[in-house]
């Protein structure tokens, strides 16, 4: 059966605007990483996808690297572009990114021109698309020339690959540097995708937070839910399944008995605001409007569902914050340290 979107898609959802530009994101977008690779059944990808583009998800992050294997989710996408999303490509923003490695040899990984066109070229061609409306230089580079790297954003979008440059996880004098470059070549740098949740506020002691607003910059935070840490899955400790148990994306020895025990207490917290855990920590992200959007992942639609939730009470009263501060003393978890402080 053809798919048929929900008619009342948009009712819901909140759109915010990317920085300065015209373009806006839903409150909250749908990455496509550990849970779109070949190891995930097509159905339930298409059901997530469904679920999440009823709901007003337009957002569709990918990267060339995700699956696995890498380059899987990309493939898997572009089926399900072909098969349900056709005719829908004008209501929707796709983003990609290139930086971490792809492929072997000299010309497989970080951020020179040679890889960010390439990187590009495969990413639309797994995806059959004839262009992304965001690309992103997915990290610093710091054996190229930032020059080199911005040049190649420029170039991507002046050709057509692209509508749209993004970074992600540059640290705040590298977001400045690169947005001085593209501003001078007349690509301006519209989006900067950072990690950012309750447990991991670098952008804040960072300065990035504050860079992005001056600079007039959108913001996407990945890992809003802290690789599932911030949802009701690690409650009772590291279960089968999990990506702790896997190895996948969150290392095992961050769940400490302190730490789970904390996530109890915020989980307590957000009951009392009737929300699920989840729903409290992304809602905590866009608290203050800092945010453009939040990038979560699903593996399956309910969570979809759950997250979207979320948008229903964004506010939070001053005894609440600083609850959540009280609490939150595993907050300096940082997976992404070393490339966003090169």
């Amino acid at each position: 059966m053809s798919y048929i979107p929900a008619e009342t898609r948009y009712d819901k959802m909140i759109y915010n605007r990317c920085g300065k530009t015209g373009l806006k994101l839903p409150a909250i977008s749908l990455g496509l990483w550990h849970n779109f690779g070949d190891d995930t059944p097509h159905q339930t990808k298409q059901a997530i996808l469904h679920t999440a583009f009823d709901l007003g998800i337009t957002h569709f992050d990918i990267a060339n690297n995700y699956g696995p294997p890498a380059g899987s989710a990309e493939t898997a996408f572009g089926r399900i572009m072909a098969e349900d999303f056709r005719d829908l490509r004008d209501e929707m923003i796709i983003s990609s990114k290139a930086g971490y490695h792809m492929w072997n040899g000299p010309y497989g990984e970080w951020g020179s021109r040679k890889y960010l066109v390439a990187s590009c070229d495969q990413s639309l061609k797994r995806t059959g698309l004839e262009y992304f409306d965001i690309f992103y230089s997915h990290r610093f580079d710091p054996d190229t020339p930032l020059e080199e790297t911005m040049g190649a954003l420029d170039y991507i979008v002046r050709s057509g690959r692209a509508l749209y440059a993004g970074i992600s996880s540059y640290n705040s004098q590298r977001t400045r540097e690169a947005a001085a470059i593209l501003k001078d070549l007349g690509t301006p740098c519209i989006i900067h995708q950072p990690s950012y949740n309750i447990l991991n506020r670098w952008v804040e002691t960072d300065g990035l937070k504050e860079t992005m607003a001056d600079l007039g910059m959108g913001s996407i935070a990945f890992v809003p839910l802290a690789q599932g840490m911030l949802t009701n899955k690690y409650l009772k400790g590291i279960p089968s399944g999990s990506r702790a148990s896997q190895g996948k994306s969150l290392d095992p020895g961050v769940l400490t008995d302190h730490a789970v025990a904390s996530l109890n207490k915020l989980n307590d917290l957000a009951a009392s605001r009737g929300q699920t855990l989840a729903q409290m920590a992304l809602a905590w992200v866009l608290r203050d409007g800092g945010i453009t959007s939040a990038l979560i992942g699903a593996s399956k639609p309910e969570q979809v569902t759950d997250c979207v939730g979320a948008l229903a009470n964004l506010s939070f009263t001053a005894a609440e914050l600083a609850e959540i501060d009280r609490i939150s003393l595993e907050r300096d978890i940082n997976l992404w340290a070393k490339s966003s402080a090169d």
